[in-house]
C-alpha cells in the first residue's frame, strides 16, 4: 500500500519559521504589526494569507529568499525570487564586483562560497595557500571548502589547531542549519564529523572570553607557521537567490 503525504500548508510553514526564531504569535504580531487573531487564523488554516502578507511575515522572520519562494508556492502564489547563474549576462556587474573584491584583497587569501560552502571563485593567494599538498580528488569541482579544510587528505595535516578550528566550523554549520535547515548541509555536517581529529568539543583548555577570534594556524608552503583570521561578507540587499547565498570569506594576518 502506498502512503501519500499531505502537502505542507502555508500555516504550518509560517508556524515552523516563527518557532525557529523563538517568537510567540504575540511577538510576531507586534513586530509585523499584524493582528494576533489573524496570524492565528493563518497558522491554523482558517484564513488564507495574501501574497503581500506572506512576504511581509517572511521579511520579519528573516526567511532566506529560497525558502520565501517555498512559502509563496505553499500559499498558492508564483515564486517571486529568481535564481540566476553567475554566467548570465544580467550577472555581469556582480562578477565584476566579485573579481574586484578578490583582486583588491591580494596578497591575502579570499574565497567566495555558496550556501553549501562550495567554492565559487578565489584569488591567487587562496589558490596558492589552500591547495598545497591537497589530494587531487578534493580539488575536483565542486570544491567544498569545509571538506577541504577538515579532511585528512586536505588541510587537516597542515593545521596546527585542528581541534579548535573544527569545533568553530562545526558550530558555524550548526547555526546555519538552525537558521535554515538544508539536507545537503546536514549531510556535509555529518560527514566532516567523522573525520579524524575533528571534534564538536575542543580539548584545548582556552577561555573563550580571552580570545578575540579563532584563527586558523597553518603550516605554509615553505614550512613557516601562518596564523590567519577571517571575516565573512554577504550582499545584504540581494533580491536574487544566487547572490543572496554567496559569502565572501577574507583572511587577514592574525599575528
Amino acid at each position: 500500500m502506498t502512503t501519500i503525504s499531505a502537502p505542507i500548508g502555508i500555516g504550518d510553514l509560517l508556524r515552523d519559521w516563527r518557532q525557529r526564531r523563538r517568537l510567540s504569535q504575540l511577538d510576531l504580531s507586534n513586530e509585523a504589526a499584524v493582528s494576533a487573531r489573524h496570524l492565528s487564523f493563518v497558522e491554523t488554516g482558517r484564513s488564507r494569507p495574501s501574497r503581500e502578507l506572506v512576504l511581509h511575515l517572511a521579511e520579519h522572520l528573516d526567511v532566506p529568499l529560497r525558502e520565501r519562494n517555498s512559502l509563496l508556492m505553499a500559499a498558492g502564489f508564483a515564486p517571486m525570487y529568481r535564481e540566476r547563474s553567475l554566467d548570465d549576462a544580467e550577472m555581469s556587474p556582480v562578477r565584476g564586483a566579485l573579481d574586484m573584491i578578490l583582486a583588491g584583497h591580494e596578497p591575502y587569501p579570499s574565497v567566495i562560497v555558496d550556501r553549501l560552502w562550495n567554492l565559487v571563485t578565489a584569488n591567487t593567494a587562496a589558490l596558492t595557500l589552500f591547495t598545497v599538498g591537497v589530494a587531487p580528488a578534493l580539488l575536483e569541482p565542486p570544491v567544498n571548502v569545509v571538506r577541504l579544510g577538515l579532511h585528512p587528505d586536505g588541510l587537516a595535516p597542515r593545521t596546527r589547531n585542528l581541534a579548535e578550528l573544527s569545533e568553530h566550523l562545526l558550530i558555524r554549520l550548526q547555526r546555519q542549519l538552525a537558521v535554515a535547515p538544508d539536507p545537503e548541509l546536514q549531510e556535509l555536517y555529518d560527514e566532516v564529523l567523522t573525520y579524524p581529529g575533528v571534534t564538536q568539543q575542543s580539548s584545548v583548555l582556552t577561555d573563550p572570553a580571552s580570545l578575540l577570534f579563532v584563527p586558523i594556524v597553518l603550516e605554509g608552503p615553505g614550512g613557516q607557521e601562518l596564523s590567519l583570521f577571517s571575516t565573512l561578507a554577504t550582499f545584504g540587499t540581494a533580491l536574487d537567490i544566487t547572490l543572496a547565498e554567496l559569502a565572501i570569506e577574507s583572511f587577514f594576518p592574525a599575528d
